[in-house]
């Protein structure tokens, strides 16, 4: 091709854009109109709007192919609006409101009660505390009742002390250091007192009244290491010579036990001292009673007894 007017040519060679030339426009080439197209006049336009050009004079809705099948299109073309076969819920009568609407405040009889709940706990803890308190005074009058509503600390007519023992057990050396007199059992009507003084047990306090016969004072001794003789002490007072009944384990000793007044005083306060013999023990347990019988002079004040294993005196 050369340069210039090759003459008329066909409408597969028209120019859409001959307009902008001479020799197109001496031929009537125009430029697009909103009803045309590009290219000359009478000629065929190649150029339209997507879903434009039309074939017969029916405008003919374009179609596509999906799966082997033809599916029409919706008519209409480029800035035209479809006709929606879909519409909002708003948009029928007695659908949801379009406009949003503010939950509910919270207002008198809504949600629960705070003000309510808590008077009732406080109301609760209350009743709590006054059961606790009305058992507490029930159980505090029940125990005074029980009691007769007497004191539990001692006055003069009552005694601190602990409960008298009637048992010793000997040491590794076979001897049992002095033991109140006051911890064994009294047999006859012995009773204990404190009016005369000197004597070594605590509190001063001894056994009397062995007046009776049968009164006495049995002591058990636990621990005995062997058979054989023994030393048993008695610390007393007498203001004239006494004796009185031994037995070991229910047998009378063959000789009385001797209490005498080996002071020479006269004052009973001035007259304690210290008298022994040497009965025969068996290994392990066993008892030992001085006991007020017939024949015996038992006007005494029994303060201490205690036990040394073999023969001994009282210098020893």
């Amino acid at each position: 091709m050369t340069p210039g007017d090759n003459g008329a040519s066909t409408p597969e060679d028209d120019d859409p854009f001959g307009y902008l030339y001479a020799d197109g426009q001496a031929r009537g080439a125009q430029p697009p109109s909103g009803s045309g197209g590009y290219g000359y006049p009478h000629q065929v336009s190649r150029v339209r709007s997507v879903g434009e050009r039309s074939y017969g004079g029916q405008q003919q809705a374009p179609q596509s192919q999906y799966g082997g099948q033809t599916i029409p299109q919706q008519p209409g073309g480029y800035g035209q609006q479809p006709n929606a076969a879909y519409q909002a819920p708003e948009t029928f009568p007695g659908g949801a409101p379009t406009t949003h609407q503010a939950p509910p405040s919270p207002g008198r009889g809504r949600g629960p009660n705070t003000k309510g709940l808590l008077i009732g706990a406080v109301a609760v803890v209350a009743a709590v505390v006054i059961g606790i308190s009305l058992a507490m005074m029930n159980g505090n009058g029940d125990d005074n009742k029980a009691s007769g509503g007497a004191s539990t600390s001692p006055n003069q007519s009552q005694s601190a002390s602990p409960s008298p023992s009637s048992s010793s057990s000997v040491s590794a050396s076979g001897d049992i250091a002095p033991v109140d007199a006051k911890t064994f059992r009294l047999d006859g009507g012995a009773s204990t007192a404190s009016d005369v003084k000197g004597a070594k047990a605590q509190g001063g306090i001894y056994v009397t009244n062995f007046s009776q016969t049968g009164a006495g004072v049995t002591w058990t001794v636990n621990g005995i290491p062997s058979d054989g003789l023994y030393t048993v002490y008695a610390h007393y007072s007498a203001v004239q010579d006494q004796s009185m009944t031994l037995s070991i384990n229910g047998k009378t000793f063959g000789s009385k036990f001797p209490l005498n007044n080996y002071t020479g005083q006269s004052d009973p306060t001035k007259a304690w001292t210290t008298s022994y013999t040497y009965p025969t023990l068996t290994k392990g347990t066993n008892v030992i009673s001085l006991s007020c019988q017939s024949g015996d002079s038992c006007d005494v004040l029994l303060d201490q007894m205690w036990l040394r294993q073999g023969k001994h005196t009282n210098k020893d």
